[in-house]
């Protein structure tokens, strides 16, 4: 009797957890999660929700923890899932506190990965981890390094260039001569903490848009608009008044 319970038990609990289970015919969602809408937390947020709906391309500048590469990457998310794109592509340049991605184990996109993990990790949470191995797995999501960017070819997709003041002037214009149809991008970073010893390529990007006034929205965030939280808030103004 109680082992009848039991199976019953578990049975009811597999019902409901199927719910939360999200399918796939043909890399397409079968079954969608009722999810909300992004939520800007400040009027700057609401411009770039903005701009993310209306331009093919975006460029977004701030200090960390103002929300531009969880924004992007659930804009993203949300766009796939709605069927609106087939792939979403993912790259920044190597270059994260000096260049040490050889030191990491496995493949080239293997070495990637880590790097990724902020932007992946929003995705993960708009349309489900199970949902986002399955995607990573047929190709659907992609993470590219610059080192194999060279000759692809993107269309009908999301792509998020995330710690964009890292590239060169040469990386900058070989990602941008990647995109091809139906596709939205988004160049994301901070100019004020580029690694680089030489030019940063966004600068020149953000430069060409204004000296030939090329109609790429640029939106700026500002210390003020830091939302990640109060310890952040405080050591990005603290550097910032020490210029560093």
């Amino acid at each position: 009797m109680a082992k009848n319970l039991a199976k019953k038990r578990r049975r009811h609990e597999r019902m409901l957890g199927s719910a939360e289970i999200i399918e796939f015919q043909n890399s397409k969602f079968e079954a969608e999660r009722a999810l909300p809408p992004i939520k800007a937390l400040n009027p700057t947020q609401a411009d770039y929700l903005d701009a993310l709906r209306k331009s093919p391309q975006v460029i977004v500048l701030g200090p960390a923890g103002t929300g531009k590469t969880w924004i992007a990457a659930t804009h993203a998310a949300d766009l796939y899932r709605n069927r609106s794109i087939d792939k979403i592509i993912l790259t920044r340049p190597n270059v994260p506190c000096g260049r040490s991605l050889g030191f990491f184990p496995g493949s080239l996109e293997d070495k990637f990965a880590p790097w990724a993990v902020p932007v992946t990790e929003a995705i993960k949470e708009r349309i489900g981890k199970a949902a986002f191995d399955i995607a990573l797995k047929n190709g659907s999501i992609e993470m590219v390094p610059f080192e194999v960017m060279r000759g692809r070819s993107w269309k009908n997709a999301f792509v998020l260039l995330d710690e964009a003041q890292n590239c060169t002037p040469a990386e900058i214009k070989t990602f941008l001569t990647r995109i091809g149809d139906d596709c939205t991008v988004v160049i994301n970073g901070d100019v004020s903490q580029c690694d680089l010893a030489a030019d940063s390529g966004l600068k020149v990007v953000i430069d060409m848009i204004a000296g030939q006034n090329l109609p790429v929205p640029v939106v700026s965030f500002g210390r003020e608009d830091i939302v990640r939280s109060g310890v952040c808030a405080m050591w990005v103004h603290a550097f910032a008044e020490a210029n560093l």
